[in-house]
Formats: C-alpha cells, structure tokens, sequence
C-alpha cells in the first residue's frame, strides 16, 4: 500500500502486521491515505491555484521560495477537511486511545514518493510529537498536509525531477512510547561509513529520538556482530560514548503550543551508557529480523518506553546512503597549510572556498555557490543552501 499511505507509513502496518510474533514491538496507530489528500485538495479547488503559483515562482531565489511556500500552506491550513475525512480520523482516534485518555501520539508525514530506495526524501515533512486530544491530532494533521509544501520539500522536488503534482502526502498517527523517560536512536542493519554488512550499527541518546535524528546531539554508538549474536553469545564488538548534552521531553501542559522542549542532561546520565549490554543486543536482534523480512538493509529508529522498559521499533526504511554506491573514494590534500581546527568528519572529501558563518536559517541568502558554510548546525530546511556549500564545519550534526 505504498502508494495510498506512502513508505514510512505502509511500513509500520506491514511489521505490526508479519513481524510482532518475532520480538519486534511497533506502537499502534492509523494512517490518512493519499486518496483523501488528494481529495482535500480537489474538493476545495486549493490545488490550481497551488501549483499555479508555483509554476511562476523562481524556486532558486530564496526570498521568492519563501514566499511562495507560506503563502501556499496558508492556503492549506485555511481550507477544512472534507467531513468523511474528519470522521474517519475520529473513529480510528477513539479506538486508538480507548484505553487510555492521556494517551499522546506522534503525528508524521509520509510522502507518496518518499522513501522508494531511490529518492532520499527523508525528514523533507513535519512531525508533531506529544499530541493530545482529538482537535489537537486535526491541526497536526492539517499542519502535516501543508509541510508536502515546505520550502525545502518544494525546492527538492524541483531538482530532482519531481512533479508535484505527483506527490501525495499520508498522516500517520501513532501512540507515542515515553522515551523522553529513557532513550531512543537509530539503527541500521549495515555499516554505514564502511558497507560491511555483518553488524548492526546502533545509537542512543536520552530522551525522545528527534534530537539523534537530526543529529543535534553526539550520541553512545555500538557495534554488533550479527554472526555472533546469532550464535546466542555476547555480540557487541565496539561501543563509544557520546557526549549527550541535550536531551528533548514533553513539555509540562501550561507550556501552551509547545508539546516538547530542549533541556540538559545531567552530567551524570551523559557519563553513563544509555542503553544496557542487554538492550543493545535485543535491538540488534529486532534489526536483524527486520533486515531478513525486507531482504535489504534497513534505517531503523527505535525508541525506549521510560514506564515498562519495553523497545519499540518507530520507523524502518530502506538504508539509502550506503545503497547508493559501493565504490570507496579517497582523496589525499597535496597542499600544506596550518591546521586551525579539527573534527569529526562524516564522509571523505576535500572541500574549500571562502568561509562564511552562518548564525541563522535567515541569513540564507548569503551563501554563493562554492562558500564554505559555517554554522552551529544544520537541520534539513538548510536543503536549500547546503547544494551550494563546497563544504559544512558545524558543532554538532
């Protein structure tokens, strides 16, 4: 069904459905399809002038992008759902949250053209975490239809070759697992960095996942030997320390509109693993079984509930970076000049130009082709800018 609920969202129904009797746990939930996006848009005429407005928009021009983008999800958010829409999503709300009335959710985007091994559009549309009650899981269904028009998202399709008029945006709601509690992160099935497939690569931090996602925060890393997990002996052959300085939680309810907030972590818990040897390995062995199902490698997120312990898979996609190419590049500095500063680096490559330091995303504008983009760090509304960076320094990401 990805093509009516797109590939985050048709994944999380395909594991609940042939997975949960192997040890993988998925939170429950229900997705919009794309056939009512479609229709919300149709019904209301909204999508002519859409794709009206964007068919005379200069998308390189950054300030004309802008524009553009908030004028069209303002449309968007303005025009209401069609009431079979708004039904159904009342019923399956009801059914979702039966047991618990303070139950809170997540609500993601999952494009119609997204996340097809070939086209990287990940983390491109919005996501709301800690939503609560049903009027409250509407607006973030409604904000998450507009995002499909995000500045960067219109600006992607572009240069890839999309047309927007072939994409389709699907809502998923899904119960949140109270890893603002205890930890979440990211998995995948392979080595990222090197290719080799024999371990599953895992990282954690505290908190809720948003935050080793977007890569604001360094996280713990382990590395495990799927040959020797498989052998029912003690498989982690690396684990590193991350740093952990921030971490995202719920945000107390008087914080009105916001649902989630950014805090420090107490020096003692960033001392500290935030995942047991044992938790590591049960991981693993779910990305295993996740990895054999789809018979490809997976990028998996994962989160910790804080109240049972219990592991959750929240999200499995096709691994896209190593799947890309197999051939290892390198690249040797000829030249000789005075080292000023060092870091992680997260690919191989040479790059120079005239630095420019970047404080905020409004700033934009002042990077030209072949700068040197230097800033705190980068989220993905940077899309837009970082093709033109001939290289990125940043803190943190």
């Amino acid at each position: 069904h990805v093509d009516r609920v797109g590939g985050k969202n048709a994944s999380l129904g395909e594991m609940i459905t042939n997975l949960s009797g192997m040890g993988v746990s998925v939170p429950n939930g229900f997705a919009t399809t794309a056939e009512a996006f479609n229709q919300f848009l149709d019904q209301s005429g909204v999508n002519q002038r859409i794709y009206e407005l964007l068919d005379e928009t200069d998308i390189d021009d950054v300030s004309a992008l802008a524009k553009a983008g908030a004028q069209i999800r303002q449309w968007i958010i303005d025009t209401p759902f069609q009431s079979e829409l708004e039904n159904a999503i009342r019923d399956a709300y009801t059914q979702l949250s039966a047991d618990d009335a303070e139950a809170s959710f997540a609500v993601r985007s999952s494009a119609t053209a997204e996340d097809m091994p070939d086209a990287s559009f990940a983390g491109q549309q919005e996501t709301f975490l800690n939503v609560q009650g049903f009027d409250a899981v509407l607006v973030a269904v409604k904000h998450v239809f507009a995002s499909l028009f995000n500045d960067r998202a219109i600006s992607y399709r572009v240069h890839q070759g999309y047309d927007h008029r072939g994409v389709a945006l699907s809502a998923g709601v899904q119960r949140m697992v109270r890893s603002d509690l205890a930890s979440s992160g990211v998995m995948f099935s392979i080595d990222t960095e090197s290719g080799f497939d024999q371990v599953v690569f895992i990282t954690s931090a505290w908190g809720l996942g948003e935050m080793v996602v977007q890569g604001a925060v360094n996280p713990d890393e382990f590395y495990v030997h799927k040959p020797t997990l498989e052998a029912g002996r003690p498989a982690i052959v690396r684990r590193t320390m991350g740093s952990k300085k921030i971490r995202m939680v719920y945000a107390p309810t008087q914080e009105h509109g916001k649902q989630v907030r950014i805090e420090d972590v107490p020096q003692a818990q960033r001392d500290v693993f935030s995942l047991t040897d044992a938790e590591v390995q049960e991981l693993a062995q779910q990305a295993v079984q996740i990895e054999k199902h789809y018979n490809r490698p997976m990028d998996i997120e994962w989160a910790k509930d804080g109240h049972t312990g219990k592991l959750f898979i929240v999200q499995a996609r096709p691994e896209t970076v190593r799947s890309r190419g197999q051939v290892m590049e390198r690249y040797t500095l000829h030249a000789q000049g005075q080292i000023i500063s060092e870091g992680r680096a997260i690919g191989h490559r040479i790059g120079a130009g005239p630095v420019k330091v970047i404080h905020d995303i409004s700033e934009m504008n002042r990077i030209e082709p072949g700068d040197v983009l230097v800033t705190d760090m980068t989220d993905p509304d940077w899309e837009p800018i970082m093709k033109k960076a001939a290289a990125i320094v940043t803190n943190r990401g």
